[in-house]
C-alpha cells in the first residue's frame, strides 16, 4: 500500500509539467522525454526493488498524514512493540539487581513503572496482564503414563491462556537447588516477575491442576486491593487452625514491591534457610492436623495469615466462592451432569450453540452468565468447576495417597482433561464422545440440538 501511495504522488506531482512541455516543444524534447521516462522507469524499479529487499521503515516512509493516522490507530487499537528496546538505562543495567530469591529488590514498584514509561505501548492494559507460571522436574517421569499426563496438563493451560491472551511459562529447571519439593515454585515465581515488569499479576498453577471451565476469566477486579489471591477459608485458618484452611498450589500474586518482600518472608520458612527443621516444629505444633514434619509452603503461608494478621492478611483474598482451585476427588463425578445441563441451555438459546471462531469464545462466556445464575458454586454446583486439581494423586511419580486408587486417580484425570477438551476441539469441529475415549467425533452442525433429533 505504501508503495502504491508514493507512485500515486509521483505521477500526479510529475505528469502535468512533462505533458505540458510536450505541447510547447516537441520536436526538440523527444530525446529528452524517453531519457525522463528511461530514468523513471529505472528509479521506479529500483524503488520497488528496495522496498522487497528490505523491511520498510514506517518511520521514515510514512507521510504526515499517515503517521497521524497510524497514531489514533494505535491509541484506539494499542499493540505491545517487540521490536523496540530503548536505549536509555533500566533497572536491568543494575548490576545489583538479580533474579535469584537471596538478592533483595528495593523500589521495585517505581522500577517497573520507569520501565513501562520507557515502553509505553505495553502500558495500556497493564493492569490486567498475566503471565501464568507451571512446570515440572527435569527428570522423566518415573511413573510410565507421567510425562503423557504432565503434556496434557500444559497443553490444557496453553489451550486456556491461549482463549484469554495470557503469557505462558513453563518450566522444568530446578532454578534453587536447595529449595525443593513445595518450595520450587517461588525461584520461578520471582525470577517470572524480574523477567515480565510489563505484567501486573504472576500466576502458578501446579502440573497436576486443570482448567475445566475454559471460558471462565478471573475477576481481577474483586481483587483490587488485594495482592495475592489464594483458594481457602478464613474460619478454617483463624478459629480451626488447620493447614489444609488454604491450597497454595494455585496463586495469584501481583508483581509488585509487597509480593517480592511477602515471598521473602514466606520463603524463609524453606529448606534453604538454617531454620528449616524449627519451621518445621512450630507450623506442626501451630496447626494440629498437619501430620507430616516438613516445613511446607501451604502450612507457612496458613501461619503467617494467621499469626502476623495485621501486618499481611489484609492483602491477601481467600478466595472460597467459585472453585479457584477445586478438590479433585469432589468434582469428577458432576461432569456428566454439568454437560448436560449445558446443553439444556442451548437447545433452548440458539445463540449460545451458534459456530463462531475460537478467537471471540469470551464473548460467549460472558453471555452464558445470565443463565448460570441457578447454578450455583462450588459443591453441589452445575456450573463448570474452573480449576481442578488432582491433589495427591503425584502423576508424575505415580505414588499416589494412600487413600485414593491408581484408577481413581487416573481415570479422573482422563476425564477432567477430556471435558476440558471438548469445550476447546467443539471450536474445530470435533468432540470427544465419552470421557474416558480419547478418540474424536465430528459434530453436527446444529449441535447439540442435532444430536438429539
Amino acid at each position: 500500500m505504501v508503495i502504491s501511495e508514493h507512485s500515486h504522488l509521483y505521477h500526479s506531482h510529475n505528469s502535468p509539467m512533462a505533458k505540458s512541455s510536450y505541447r510547447n516543444n516537441k520536436p526538440s524534447l523527444y530525446l529528452s522525454d524517453c531519457c525522463l521516462f528511461l530514468g523513471g522507469a529505472v528509479s521506479a524499479l529500483l524503488l520497488v526493488w528496495g522496498f522487497y529487499s528490505i523491511p520498510p521503515n514506517f518511520d521514515t516512509i510514512l507521510t504526515q498524514n499517515d503517521a497521524v493516522s497510524l497514531t489514533c490507530k494505535t491509541e484506539t487499537h494499542p499493540v505491545p512493540d517487540f521490536r523496540s528496546d530503548p536505549p536509555e538505562p533500566t533497572f536491568y543495567d543494575d548490576p545489583e539487581i538479580g533474579y535469584t530469591m537471596d538478592n533483595t529488590v528495593r523500589d521495585w514498584d517505581q522500577k517497573r513503572k520507569e520501565w513501562l514509561l520507557r515502553h509505553p505501548s505495553f502500558a495500556t492494559g497493564a493492569n490486567e496482564r498475566i503471565v501464568m507460571v507451571t512446570g515440572s522436574q527435569p527428570s522423566p517421569c518415573r511413573n510410565p503414563i507421567g510425562d503423557h499426563f504432565l503434556l496434557r496438563f500444559f497443553k490444557n493451560k496453553v489451550d486456556y491462556c491461549r482463549l484469554h491472551g495470557y503469557d505462558i511459562f513453563y518450566n522444568d529447571a530446578l532454578l534453587d537447588p536447595k529449595m525443593f519439593g513445595y518450595w520450587a515454585k517461588y525461584p520461578v515465581v520471582r525470577a517470572t516477575m524480574i523477567a515480565h515488569p510489563e505484567a501486573e499479576w504472576i500466576w502458578w498453577v501446579d502440573s497436576d491442576a486443570l482448567f475445566t471451565d475454559m471460558e471462565f476469566k478471573l475477576p481481577l477486579n474483586r481483587y483490587k486491593d488485594h495482592n495475592l489471591i489464594v483458594h481457602g477459608w478464613a474460619h478454617l485458618i483463624h478459629e480451626k487452625r488447620s493447614w489444609t484452611g488454604l491450597n497454595a498450589g494455585v496463586f495469584l500474586i501481583r508483581n509488585c514491591q509487597w509480593s517480592l518482600d511477602f515471598m521473602d518472608v514466606w520463603a524463609s520458612m524453606g529448606p534453604q534457610t538454617p531454620n528449616y527443621e524449627k519451621w518445621g516444629q512450630t507450623l506442626r505444633s501451630t496447626f494440629k492436623d498437619k501430620y507430616f514434619p516438613e516445613s511446607d509452603d501451604q502450612t507457612g503461608l496458613a501461619y503467617l495469615i494467621a499469626l502476623e494478621k495485621d501486618k499481611w492478611a489484609d492483602r491477601i483474598y481467600l478466595e472460597g466462592e467459585y472453585y479457584f482451585e477445586g478438590y479433585w476427588e469432589e468434582i469428577v463425578g458432576t461432569f456428566e451432569n454439568i454437560s448436560n445441563k449445558y446443553n439444556e441451555i442451548e437447545n433452548r438459546v440458539s445463540r449460545l450453540r451458534k459456530r463462531h471462531a475460537e478467537k471471540v469464545s469470551e464473548s460467549y462466556g460472558l453471555k452464558r452468565e445470565e443463565y448460570l445464575v441457578d447454578a450455583g458454586n462450588g459443591r453441589g454446583s452445575w456450573r463448570r468447576p474452573f480449576v481442578t486439581h488432582f491433589t495427591g494423586c503425584q502423576p508424575c511419580s505415580g505414588k499416589h495417597n494412600a487413600m485414593y486408587s491408581g484408577d481413581a486417580c487416573w481415570n479422573g484425570m482422563h476425564r477432567a482433561l477430556n471435558f476440558a477438551d471438548n469445550q476447546v476441539l467443539r471450536k474445530y469441529g470435533f468432540m470427544h464422545p465419552h470421557l474416558l475415549d480419547n478418540n474424536v467425533s465430528p459434530i453436527p452442525f446444529d449441535y447439540p440440538v442435532s444430536s438429539q433429533s
